[in-house]
């Protein structure tokens, strides 16, 4: 069980830190202008944003631990969200860069872009707080596993991406990280599968 939240956190981590966004982009401008580290300070933004987010969530989702028809459709949104991501990753090319931005600040500039995005509340609100909210419920331990590989992977995938970009301005346009977004759209269309199959059991439309 624990190998199972381990996997998830890192698949959806790797998904979201390597994925094109405002935050990926903001990674990368900053680190075209100024350095590797105002990139670093860039990809842990979500460190600082997303918790009261994930509080939020998962304190409303407790409180409607016990129905399993409003618990069945937010999985089922879960899995339309998931699956979205998993077709997007597919379709990359590439990632489109920015430049002529001006200024420091990069870790702020990182906040900002992440609370501006719509991405974190979509994914808290339909995959990221239900899997928290099961974890907890089964184990508080698969809690911490899931929560960290998730944001582990995420931040660690952007640090990396920092310092790809800092040695190799093409880094994001060649072949590599191409095939490693469609291998990770395969795997986000099977989790998406996943979370559509505990959806339908919640539902009562299929057997557990």
């Amino acid at each position: 069980m624990t190998t199972e939240y381990l996997v998830t956190g890192i698949i959806l981590g790797l998904s979201a830190g390597l994925a094109p966004g405002p935050l990926l982009t903001l990674v990368i401008t900053e680190t075209f202008q100024h350095d590797i580290k105002a990139g670093i300070k860039v990809a842990f933004a979500p460190v600082i944003t997303d918790l009261p987010l994930i509080l939020l969530t998962v304190l409303v989702l407790s409180k409607l631990a016990d129905s399993n028809q409003i618990l069945g459709m937010i999985s089922l949104a879960g899995s339309v969200f998931v699956l979205w991501l998993g077709y997007s990753s597919l379709r990359i090319r590439g990632v489109a860069l920015q430049t002529g931005l001006a200024g420091s600040q990069s870790l702020m500039k990182g906040i900002l872009a992440n609370v501006l995005s719509p991405y974190p509340y979509l994914f808290w609100l339909s995959v990221g707080a239900p899997l928290m909210t099961q974890a907890w419920t089964l184990d508080a331990r698969f809690a911490v596993v899931f929560i960290t590989s998730f944001y582990g992977v995420l931040v660690g995938s952007k640090i990396l991406l920092a310092i790809a970009v800092g040695h190799s301005k093409s880094a994001l346009m060649g072949k590599p990280y191409i095939y490693i977004m469609r291998a990770l759209g395969v795997l986000l269309i099977a989790l998406a599968g996943v979370l559509l199959h505990d959806g339908l059991v919640l539902l009562g439309v299929m057997p557990p």
